[in-house]
């Protein structure tokens, strides 16, 4: 006598009913994926995020995480991109689900023009979790 066995667990790949394996699914993406999202936005997809950085952040009321992130721009056409971004983060409105951006600051600069013009940002973002 054959006892079958039935899975409640899936494979790794899911198999559809042609026999073809479906594509991966979407992982989930969290507030730090976001923040990413809205400040390469905010930057007119012209830098690039060299690193980023989180540590939990708490207050009696509060929760959080507190978000270090480095962007470079390079070219003239970034810089300028850069230097708006500069000039906006502080009073930007992030529409991040879930969460509450409560500081967003440039924490340095730096700015050089030879061989080819080149920026680097540093931010600070405090974002809180919302509910």
């Amino acid at each position: 006598m054959k006892i079958e066995r039935k899975s409640h667990f899936r494979d790794q790949q899911d198999h559809q009913a042609d026999g073809a394996i479906a594509p991966p699914r979407k992982m989930r993406r969290g507030p730090a994926e976001h923040l990413r999202d809205a400040l390469m936005a905010l930057a007119q997809r012209h830098g690039s995020i060299t690193r980023h950085s989180e540590r939990a952040w708490a207050s009696i009321t509060f929760a959080g995480a507190r978000h270090s992130v480095e962007l470079v721009f390079d070219g003239v056409e970034a810089v300028a991109a850069g230097e708006e971004f500069v000039a906006c983060l502080s009073d930007h409105e992030f529409g991040i689900r879930g969460q509450i951006v409560a500081e967003a600051n440039v924490t340095s600069v730096d700015h050089t023009l030879l061989p080819v013009p080149r920026l680097e940002v540093s931010v600070e973002v405090l974002m809180l979790n919302d509910g």
